[in-house]
């Protein structure tokens, strides 16, 4: 398990595409301080599972149904990605229960900054909207952020038709995590609040209205971080 609260911006040094996968080192001194074969850590928001480790890099594999499902397809040599170790028993919890299965991708519309903060407006998968609240938790590329506004809510040109949601930066954020030098049109990787899906799951009335015929409710992670649907 995992808090959002990243630990270090990593870089992807090497990319090894392979028939069903693909094999990926990273550079990260801090999270690879510590680190032994099997494991996890949080790459992008995707909890992967460590198979080599050096000095300052780790390696994963990632097989063809997360790369598929999640942002991490698009990761070349010289990507920079959020980097979180699993949480420890008895440690700080920072952020919100986080498990580093990507329930889906979002797409960056707008980004607005101000004197102090900057906020980025973020388009949604329509089927995961029923998971956002305002105030309520997100996962953003690895990142614990809380929801300030939704679509829908407020009455902004151009979104008609957008299911989208806002997240306010502070400076600290946008510095220590990829999301400062994100831009209009980025892919990122979106964890929704587990409890919510839970709350659906074990409620007849809400599984049925959101659950089409002959379609299971909830989403289920393996290890990697893939999310089946």
């Amino acid at each position: 398990m995992f808090t959002g609260i990243v630990e270090e911006l990593g870089t992807i040094v090497r990319r090894d595409d392979l028939t069903d996968a693909a094999r990926l080192t990273v550079r990260g001194p801090l999270v690879t301080s510590d680190a032994g074969f099997g494991d996890s850590i949080a790459v992008n928001g995707v909890c992967l599972t460590v198979v080599e480790h050096g000095p300052d890099e780790f390696t994963v594999d990632v097989m063809a149904e997360t790369l598929q499902r999640s942002s991490l397809a698009d990761l070349t040599a010289g990507s920079r990605v959020n980097l979180e170790r699993a949480m420890a028993a008895g440690g700080r919890f920072g952020g919100h229960i986080v498990q580093g299965h990507v329930d889906g991708v979002g797409r960056i519309l707008a980004v607005t900054p101000s004197e102090n903060w900057t906020v980025v407006r973020i388009a949604v998968p329509p089927r995961l909207e029923r998971y956002i609240v305002e105030k309520g938790s997100i996962t953003v590329d690895g990142v614990s952020l809380t929801v300030s506004a939704i679509s829908g809510s407020t009455a902004i040109p151009g979104t008609a038709g957008e299911v989208w949601f806002e997240i306010s930066l502070i400076p600290t954020t946008l510095h220590e995590t990829n999301l400062g030098a994100a831009g209009v049109g980025t892919p990122v990787n979106l964890e929704v609040d587990v409890i919510a899906k839970y709350v659906e799951r074990l409620h007849p009335a809400l599984r049925e209205a959101h659950s089409p015929p002959g379609e299971p409710v909830g989403d289920s992670g393996g290890r990697d971080g893939s999310a089946a649907e």
